[in-house]
């Protein structure tokens, strides 16, 4: 009787060898450790779970363990990459400098009449969807030295872009003052309008998005 169990069992098991490999290869998988992410990834998604919280919610609106958390990391895991809140803020500030000289260099490839319209278009909606960071980005430059310091180095990028650009056109190089003034108006113009109050100061978004183009233009191509 007893030989008769085992052979019966002996059967069973022969008669599903499938079921078994599967059994063996769940039992491996769930021994087998998650693959960590790259370094880079983690990085990159860290900025990104940063840029768009901070962009809702504004710098002082999160934390540090938020942002981690949002990214789908510990805390530990955003300390590794970042020593504070301020240094990822200053990291998705770099970000969005880079993001806007690239989308302005493919714009001024572009033929036509409404170039300059189209490259205000451009810089103006890039202001408009990130207007809550930039508005932290404004008031911390008020503020923190550190802050102030990473922002006229940016500033000085976009000189140096906007330079390099005349004289790749082959245009006569403005000064570096006037560039500078002209990147404010711009950059005030944007803000102006992206913030959403020209209404309550009875001016029309159309009438200074008309202006916008102008400065652009003097920006561009003067």
């Amino acid at each position: 009787m007893i030989r008769m169990t085992l052979k019966a069992k002996s059967r069973g098991s022969a008669a599903n060898p499938k079921k078994s490999v599967r059994n063996d290869m769940t039992a491996t998988s769930a021994r087998k450790p998650r693959k960590a992410r790259d370094a880079g990834e983690s990085r990159r998604l860290l900025i990104e779970a940063a840029a768009q919280i901070f962009n809702s919610d504004g710098f002082h609106g999160t934390d540090t363990n938020r942002i981690a958390k949002a990214a789908g990391y510990t805390p530990g895991t955003f300390y590794t990459h970042f020593p504070d809140k301020r240094t990822i803020f200053l990291e998705v500030y770099r970000t969005w400098v880079d993001t806007e000289l690239v989308d302005i260099a493919a714009d001024l490839k572009l033929k036509g009449a409404d170039r300059m319209e189209r490259l205000a278009r451009t810089i103006l909606n890039h202001h408009k969807r990130w207007k809550t960071f930039r508005a932290s980005l404004r008031a911390l430059y008020a503020i923190d030295p550190e802050i102030r310091t990473a922002r006229l180095a940016q500033r000085a990028r976009q000189i140096d872009a906007i330079a390099s650009i005349s004289k790749e056109a082959g245009r006569e190089l403005p000064g570096r003052s006037r560039i500078f003034c002209d990147l404010l108006t711009v950059e005030a113009i944007c803000d102006s309008i992206a913030d959403g109050n020209l209404q309550t100061l009875r001016i029309r978004e159309s009438e200074m998005f008309r202006i916008l183009v102008e400065k652009i233009g003097r920006l561009y191509t003067a």
